[in-house]
């Protein structure tokens, strides 16, 4: 499966923190850690978006 990912460093460093910290503890809140991230990385709020998406996405196409 090809993900397409936003342009600029932030949102990617940004995907990267988050998916590393799901992999540490994948029961955390997606939102919380999106909500850390976009204060860490100062994230746009188009790209907080796409993260939203990103994630929410990401829980739904995981479920079988």
């Amino acid at each position: 499966m090809t993900t397409i990912m936003p342009e600029g460093e932030a949102i990617r460093n940004a995907v990267k923190w988050i998916s590393g910290k799901l992999q540490e503890d994948p029961n955390k809140s997606h939102q919380k850690l999106i909500n850390e991230a976009v204060l860490r990385f100062d994230i746009s709020p188009k790209d907080a978006e796409f993260l939203t998406e990103f994630y929410r996405k990401g829980k739904t196409d995981s479920i079988p």
